[in-house]
């Protein structure tokens, strides 16, 4: 069955297909580089749950679940939406282009990760194929804390809103089965040519 993820824009969707910031339409004034001090507070959730960091809540879109809600507990969504801003946080640190790029998958990032030359390609091979394998959501996040710690080095965007996607179908086997194909074909691209990308950009 489909889910879908009801929220209003995400705080990381500042950046146009092509990679420039989008311009507030209130002062003219472009949205990026996002303040320091909003990406120090997202990066404050790594390795914390949702609602633990009361610097976070401000960034919060995804719609309450009231039942749930009413139970003291977050939605599956809830959580998918801290840990992407988290990543997002870590991810933008320090950079003046926008590591959000619409459209570019998880698995199409890391195919361009292994091209840069920037590392051994059986090491990215091996790290993809421990966070692809992982069987938990506290697993993937892991992982996926290291992998974009390395999209960061080589100035490599990803697909936030995408990426939430992706974590929040970890918690369901068949969603989990079907975000492992997905980006398997992404990733294993390389092997039939390079993945195509735009040059490696100033940070």
């Amino acid at each position: 069955m489909e889910r879908d993820i009801a929220m209003a824009t995400p705080y990381w969707n500042r950046a146009a297909a092509d990679g420039t910031w989008l311009t507030d339409t209130r002062n003219r004034r472009p949205l990026g580089p996002p303040p320091g001090e909003d990406l120090a507070a997202m990066r404050a959730g790594l390795g914390r749950g949702f609602g633990e960091v009361p610097k976070l809540w401000p960034y919060y879109t995804v719609e309450i679940n009231d039942e749930l809600a009413r139970r003291g507990q977050a939605s599956v969504e809830q959580k998918a939406e801290h840990a992407a801003l988290a990543l997002y946080g870590l991810h933008q640190q320090s950079k003046s282009i926008s590591m959000h790029r619409p459209n570019v998958r998880l698995g199409t990032a890391l195919a361009r990760l292994r091209a840069s030359g920037r590392f051994s390609e059986k090491a990215i091979d091996d790290r993809v194929e421990a966070a692809a394998t992982t069987t938990t959501p506290d697993a993937l996040l892991i992982r996926l804390r290291g992998l974009v710690d390395l999209l960061r080095v080589v100035n490599q965007p990803l697909d936030y809103t995408e990426l939430m996607r992706l974590i929040r179908d970890w918690h369901y086997d068949d969603g989990r089965r079907a975000a492992r194909r997905a980006w398997a074909l992404d990733y294993q691209l390389w092997k039939q040519t390079a993945p195509q990308g735009e040059p490696i950009a100033a940070s």
